[in-house]
């Protein structure tokens, strides 16, 4: 449902800081609107927003299918409150839910190379696996590629943009601006819609995805790069930052390589995000088998059945099936039959 009184506040041309302390002291927008004759010194020239330009806004966001959370939303994620400036409105599209989810930005450079890609999949296919969600800016390069690899996962993930909610940018993320929203991921942005990505406007974007992330990530950087930009922003805040260490004379990898220097954690193996993750790689392994077991447990039943066909059944890694079989004679679950034939015991 639209309230007018928000789309009135919303398209006021004045800071979040002001919209911030206006709240504060009227507790809602109604209350606000009502005194604007009052406060004209704080919200200036605010007979500019007409009723046709607020029902313009309203019924464009309708038929856009946007939608929109302010401060006062029960949506609105509770780590953004403790940022500066922190956005007054944010407009959405797809999940919001996933906002109060255990949130990761994982970002780096927009011509990253073979390396940071493949290390950029890796690190999201992990990280999906996981129930976390990958928090990106959908920009072209690191961004794209963790976010596009989280999905094929079948894992979540947040686009936050430096441009409208309806603004696909750059182009060629068509696909996978669609791809987000459609497969239970959620773009956001606080600006208005129809609003063009200027380049001033990325720069502000990065202090969301800091914002709404618990951890940080840094796949490639050059020391001019973005993405230390948005390190500023969740080291003000106390995050904890992992950077993936790169060739000396690479100049993709300075930036990451001078964070690792100054206190960033270094991802060298698996084991480096599990860690820094908090993931108990332990339990993730006896779940992993225990899932494992319950398929072999329908694939082997009371007929003979060959390895090389419960191989191609379960499609498991062929230690860990040897593991389990082996376990599971021990525990005379199963039998095994000349010729590398499995039963199960009677």
């Amino acid at each position: 449902m639209i309230n007018k009184d928000e789309l009135w506040f919303i398209l006021l041309k004045i800071s979040n800081d002001k919209k911030i302390k206006l709240l504060e002291y009227y507790k809602n927008e109604k209350n606000i609107r009502v005194n604007k004759n009052n406060i004209k010194d704080l919200i200036g020239k605010n007979d500019e927003v007409t009723e046709e330009i607020i029902e313009k806004l309203g019924y464009y966001l309708i038929n856009n299918g946007i939608g929109y959370i302010t401060i006062n939303h029960k949506d609105y994620p509770k780590n953004l409150l403790d940022i500066n400036d922190l956005p007054y409105c944010l407009f959405y599209k797809g999940n919001i839910k996933l906002l109060k989810g255990n949130l990761v930005a994982v970002i780096g450079a927009r011509k990253c190379s073979s390396y940071g890609a493949e290390v950029a999949k890796r690190i999201s296919k992990e990280i999906s696996e996981n129930n976390i969600t990958v928090v990106s800016g959908l920009a072209a390069g690191i961004d794209s590629i963790a976010q596009k690899n989280a999905i094929d996962y079948k894992g979540k993930t947040i686009g936050v943009l430096g441009c409208g909610i309806d603004v696909i940018y750059p182009k060629s993320n068509k696909n996978l601006y669609l791809e987000v929203i459609n497969k239970g991921g959620l773009i956001i942005s606080e600006y208005l819609p129809k609003t063009p990505p200027l380049a001033f406007n990325f720069p502000r974007r990065n202090r969301i995805i800091s914002g709404i992330s618990e951890k940080l990530i840094v796949v490639e950087a050059s020391d001019k790069s973005g993405s230390l930009i948005t390190v500023e922003f969740a080291l003000e805040s106390g995050k904890d930052i992992m950077a993936i260490p790169g060739p000396v004379f690479n100049g993709n990898s300075s930036g990451c390589n001078k964070l690792i220097r100054d206190g960033a954690k270094p991802f060298t193996e698996i084991e480096d995000l599990y860690d820094f993750l908090n993931i108990d790689i332990k339990a993730k392994e006896k779940l992993a088998k225990n899932s494992y077991k319950e398929l072999l447990i329908r694939e082997i039943n009371s007929e003979p059945k060959h390895l090389d066909d419960i191989i191609k059944s379960v499609n498991v890694d062929r230690r860990v099936l040897f593991e389990l079989l082996f376990e599971m004679q021990n525990r005379n679950e199963i039998i095994c039959l000349p010729g590398n034939y499995y039963a199960k015991s009677i």
